[in-house]
């Protein structure tokens, strides 16, 4: 595709990878027949292909309008689209750049505005979100139940083994995941406890920052992964091998610190190594397989496999390109039930849900009626947002597909 981009973006590093990217768009449309929304909608404007125009309009000076940046709003940026595309647009960086320069353009004002500020200001800081969900749990038995379902029960997290292995890792904590299913990293820390290998918390870590990269807040992005990389530095540097994640889409932001810091010299070195030895817990489990395997064989011995949805999410198979692994792991303990359409979204897509909950829902019924078709007993996923927004639709138990593996081992001693 050609462009002649505008005075403002051309020089500039975002100018030069935005003109990079839409040389490589041939206009064949194969991404629209995987687009979600384009699915839905059945709007040229509310698919990849047609975002892409926007953006290239915009790059080249064109009038930005409050419609434009509804139709790039309503994109849930879950790479679906490079997954399809032949020639291997990188659609989501230009998207990240379109929005940048929407948002500069074209202002937000009113209840938008508000509702962005304030998921970008609470969600990523405990020390408000914590006390927020103890309140709404108190409060829960009076609320509807569209809110009812943002609000999920408190949850024992057990016991965390204490950090007795020459091996180790370090575990991203989160921002949301510790308050909301603090089970999750703990049933990690259990599993890989099994196989020789400690997982630790770094105290000062915080949130991934992809919630306020997503909302348009770069810099504060930004600084988010410099004190990540703060904390995690040292023990990075005494040995620890890795940095895990257990929420897919923490996974796939910090596996783009790199690029995220590239321009700060202070960070990008480390940043990049941080990049580096970032894993998804499935890709641990998975090499520990070999000593993990017998031991989970052995806990399911004689007894009757459940019934098993599993649903990928969009940050594992198409952003961090994680696909089969878990499944293959799930099926020594499980029946895994076949799952129509499994490359698309469930409709979380982290804030979207509340930023645009028509779209959301209806993306989630559809979701769960794919994974509800097999009959399952409970429904698996490996992201807290995916997994409460499932939650919220069904009466099936929704779970992280570690914390499964975790109770299917606890039988072993």
């Amino acid at each position: 595709m050609q462009t002649e981009l505008a005075d403002f973006i051309r020089d500039t590093p975002a100018g030069r990878e935005a003109e990079s990217i839409l040389r490589k768009c041939v206009h064949c449309g194969f991404c629209t027949a995987t687009c979600p929304t384009y699915q839905l909608l059945g709007d040229e404007l509310d698919g990849p292909r047609g975002r892409i125009y926007l953006i290239k309009q915009m790059l080249e000076g064109g009038e930005v309008t409050d419609k434009t940046r509804l139709h790039l709003d309503r994109c849930l940026t879950c790479r679906s689209c490079e997954t399809t595309c032949p020639s291997g647009v990188h659609y989501s960086r230009l998207l990240d750049i379109g929005r940048a320069v929407a948002e500069r353009k074209a202002p937000r004002h009113g209840t938008d505005a508000l509702m962005r500020a304030a998921l970008r200001h609470a969600l990523p800081r405990r020390w408000i979100f914590n006390p927020a969900m103890k309140l709404g749990r108190l409060a829960r038995p009076l609320m509807p139940a569209a809110l009812k379902a943002k609000v999920p029960p408190a949850q024992d997290a057990g016991a965390w083994p204490p950090p007795r292995h020459a091996r180790r890792m370090v575990v991203l904590d989160g921002c949301v995941q510790p308050a909301m299913l603090p089970n999750i990293n703990a049933a990690a820390a259990r599993v890989l406890d099994r196989v020789g290998v400690s997982l630790v918390v770094a105290e000062r870590a915080g949130c991934c920052g992809a919630l306020r990269f997503h909302l348009n807040d770069v810099e504060a992005a930004q600084n988010d992964a410099r004190r990540n990389v703060d904390a995690w530095w040292p023990l990075l540097e005494d040995r620890c091998e890795a940095v895990v994640t257990t929420a897919s889409g923490c996974g796939m932001q910090v596996s783009d610190y790199a690029h995220l810091l590239q321009e700060d010299d202070r960070y990008a070195a480390k940043a990049a190594r941080v990049a580096l030895l970032s894993r998804d817990i499935a890709e641990i489990v998975a090499a520990e397989g070999e000593r993990l395997m017998p031991l989970l064989e052995a806990a399911v011995a004689g007894q009757p496999k459940p019934r098993l949805a599993f649903h990928a999410p969009c940050t594992l198979q198409h952003g961090l390109k994680i696909r089969g692994v878990v499944e293959q792991l799930l099926a020594v303990a499980f029946e895994l039930v076949p799952v129509a359409d499994a490359h698309l979204c469930c409709g979380s897509a982290g804030t979207y849900s509340v930023l645009q909950p028509e779209i959301a829902t209806r993306l989630r019924d559809n979701k769960l009626a794919a994974l509800g078709a097999g009959r399952p007993q409970a429904i698996a996923s490996a992201n807290i947002g995916c997994i409460t927004h499932l939650q919220s639709g069904t009466p099936l138990p929704v779970r992280h597909w570690i914390e499964l593996i975790d109770e299917r081992l606890a039988s072993c001693p």
